[in-house]
């Protein structure tokens, strides 16, 4: 409608936003989706099994419990049973946020599909932050065998998973050179997105807010759910004396286990 090119050769300024009074209330909207767009891409939609939407700060989700093992039943016998209940304790969601303070010259002048990608950074950086969190606070723990990160600790990892499948492995940037160093990967296999897989099958993800004294074993399509308490929020505004745009994004989140058994995470 207003003839705005948010990309290509011919790609706008973020001035052309404010041409008009009616072209320019699109302009928050334009941030925020290429701030979600950097959330998106920080992989967290890949490492949680299912999101769920609450329109409260606690979420109160359910467990499942199984004291017996699957297997035949003779006839005439009871069944073994799984217990699927409301949990006891709420998840209290945490809120993330970032202030993006901007100069006028720099708002206004700038392309937007460069002003895009910085906002993009915001959001990539804001998800690997939720990354972080996640990985401190879920999962049973084992300690490594020696004093340093060694190939057998990682079997050791990839064996707790006696029920489901450890499919991803998150570690911080250190112990992932640390990891490609090790003899054993000298016949890794690349896949998307810089990712390598281990010899058994596992994606080894790196995320780079992630402390280096724990990695963390996941199947991704039982282990986790991630708990929304609302869509991204943006506010804008201008600091007039500094002649300063700022832009500020939230959200709330938090994670909590599905299956206990599909998470599982190693100190270092």
């Amino acid at each position: 409608r207003f003839d705005i090119r948010i990309s290509g050769a011919q790609c706008d300024r973020v001035e052309k936003f404010f041409t008009s009074t009616e072209s320019a209330v699109l302009f928050p909207e334009f941030v925020r989706r290429a701030v979600q767009q950097g959330i998106d891409a920080s992989m967290l939609s890949d490492l949680t099994a299912v999101e769920t939407h609450t329109d409260s700060s606690q979420y109160l989700g359910c467990t499942i419990t199984e004291t017996d093992a699957y297997g035949t039943v003779a006839q005439g016998a009871a069944m073994t049973s799984s217990t699927i209940l409301e949990a006891t304790t709420a998840l209290t969601l945490n809120k993330y946020g970032r202030l993006v303070k901007a100069s006028y010259e720099a708002v206004r002048r700038q392309r937007l599909d460069v002003f895009a990608v910085l906002l993009k950074s915001v959001g990539m950086q804001l998800g690997q932050a939720l990354i972080t969190t996640l990985t401190t606070t879920v999962g049973s723990t084992t300690a490594k065998a020696g004093s340093a990160l060694a190939y057998s600790d990682l079997a050791t990892l990839y064996g707790k998973f006696s029920t489901y499948d450890m499919n991803l492995l998150l570690v911080s940037p250190k112990n992932a050179a640390a990891i490609l160093a090790m003899s054993e990967m000298e016949d890794v296999v690349p896949v998307e997105q810089g990712q390598v897989r281990l010899p058994f099958g596992t994606i080894l993800c790196k995320v780079p807010q992630m402390s280096d004294t724990v990695i963390l074993g996941v199947d991704k399509n039982f282990a986790l759910e991630m708990v929304t308490g609302s869509n991204l929020i943006l506010e804008t505004d201008r600091l007039i004396e500094n002649q300063l745009e700022a832009i500020s994004v939230s959200l709330q989140c938090g994670f909590r286990v599905l299956t206990k058994n599909a998470v599982h995470k190693m100190t270092v």
